[in-house]
């Protein structure tokens, strides 16, 4: 899928998406959203209520491994829409929903808590840690999956926006996107998200 994902950039880009067979391309973006339901809803934050480390450590790779896989069906799909002169075949509405669902559940619940301590939720059940002292001691320090899959969900925001100019959504998705739009301006530490933002609220706003 990361080989798929990067490989229908290079395609986009070329605009030749559009001499693929529509049957065929439909198909691979049915295919592409069972793969990004996989990720859409879990949760990579870590229990540490029971296991060892080792073992936690072990299950955060594989949950990491199923949403990253799931963000490259994201960028693929949506590399696949934005293309020119696609037809109006492969803007399946079940799979532009998944896209929106799957990148509104990891910004909330994988990406904010791991760059703003604001939005992390206290193991011990104190609730949102919400301190401004929270964000000073805040380390800069981001693994390189979740660095790469910050710079992946960028690149799937980004992308929203263009599939904004290209086709007509329901009022009910418009409302996901603009409140996805809206989010990022109140995160600490996303400023390349919040450019990705600027452009989403824009499309938004001429829709």
């Amino acid at each position: 899928l990361s080989e798929l994902g990067s490989e229908s950039a290079k395609i986009k880009a070329m605009g030749i998406m559009d001499k693929l067979s529509t049957d065929k391309t439909v198909k691979v973006l049915n295919i592409l959203e069972k793969n990004i339901q996989d990720g859409s809803k879990l949760s990579t934050l870590l229990n540490h209520n029971n296991d060892t480390e080792d073992e936690e450590r072990l299950w955060r790779d594989l949950i990491m491994e199923r949403v990253t896989k799931s963000a490259d069906a994201c960028l693929t799909a949506i590399n696949i829409m934005t293309s020119p002169n696609m037809p109006k075949a492969v803007y399946i509405e079940d799979v532009i929903e998944r896209v929106i669902q799957y990148t509104k559940f990891h910004l909330q619940n994988t990406l904010y808590p791991q760059y703003d301590p604001v939005y992390r939720v206290d193991p011990h059940g104190g609730g949102v840690l919400s301190s401004k002292a929270k964000r000073a001691k805040c380390s800069t320090h981001k693994q390189r999956v979740i660095v790469m899959l910050y710079n992946k969900v960028c690149d799937i925001v980004s992308s929203l926006s263009e599939l904004l100019e290209i086709q007509l959504l329901t009022d009910t998705t418009i409302l996901q996107v603009s409140s996805m739009g809206i989010t990022p301006f109140f995160v600490e530490n996303v400023s390349e998200l919040q450019l990705c933002a600027i452009k989403l609220v824009t499309a938004v706003s001429a829709f």
